[in-house]
């Protein structure tokens, strides 16, 4: 049996098949969250200072590093599906790109919120304009503006273009944020922040760090398709397809 994935860039396909997987990102949100929160609470205590409290603030590692690659990520994901639709002019694609924003300015947000935490005992201070924080404050500008221009004009076709566009002009700060931390000179481009490197992490630290990345990922992918849903009704209201969903619901 061959399965038609084209069919699925019909709204009301889709619709349907993110009711179905909505339940199971959810359950696998749950999941990972607990298993993620357990294991870097409670199985990295010798990595992480153990009995030192001056050390303790460090746990906040793995919601501050997840949260933060979910904000680049969703980011180029929001974007393609952006140029997706303004290539093929496809509906559901201006819709999906629409639906991930509020997601990813979520995790922008939590980014920066718990940067700020970790910051205080680290550098002793909430906030400094390095070059880290600074790109990944203005990738958050960037989830709002685009949000904020979608919302401000009228009509539907031209405001899906229009924040499509932005947000490919704003690409431009994903590799920004990247090579603010991974600068190839930290003499030319000095940073509070550490630099990334995933091969000089400890493998609990790193179990614990890719676990909640993966529970954000599930986390996006639920929120993500709810929004999506509630799109699709919304602009498929005329639609037969729709007006008998209605009347079906109304009947249970």
């Amino acid at each position: 049996m061959t399965l038609n994935w084209f069919k699925f860039a019909s709204p009301p396909a889709f619709y349907s098949l993110a009711g179905r997987l909505i339940p199971l990102f959810w359950g696998l949100t749950l999941i990972l969250l607990v298993v993620g929160l357990y294991w870097g609470f409670f199985q990295t205590t010798d990595q992480l200072g153990g009995g030192n409290p001056q050390k303790e603030y460090y746990r906040i590692i793995f919601i501050h590093v997840s949260s933060a690659w979910m904000s680049m990520w969703l980011y180029f994901v929001m974007v393609a599906w952006a140029a997706i639709g303004l290539v093929f002019n496809t509906r559901l694609s201006f819709m999906m790109a629409k639906a991930i924003a509020p997601t990813g300015a979520l995790f922008t947000f939590l980014a920066l919120w718990t940067g700020a935490f970790w910051g205080r005992p680290s550098w002793g201070t909430y906030w400094d304009w390095d070059p880290r924080l600074t790109s990944e404050l203005v990738l958050f500008f960037m989830y709002i503006g685009y949000m904020a221009l979608h919302s401000a004009i009228d009509d539907i076709r031209r405001a899906d273009r229009a924040s499509a566009l932005l947000a490919i002009v704003g690409l431009v700060m994903v590799p920004v944020i990247f090579w603010s931390i991974n600068c190839p000179d930290p003499n030319q481009c000095a940073a509070l922040h550490q630099r990334s490197n995933l091969t000089k992490i400890d493998g609990n630290i790193l179990f614990a760090m890719l676990t909640m990345s993966l529970a954000f990922w599930m986390y996006s992918f639920a929120t993500t398709f709810m929004r999506l849903r509630s799109l699709i009704l919304t602009r498929e209201a005329e639609s037969v397809w729709v007006q008998e969903l209605l009347i079906h619901r109304g009947e249970q």
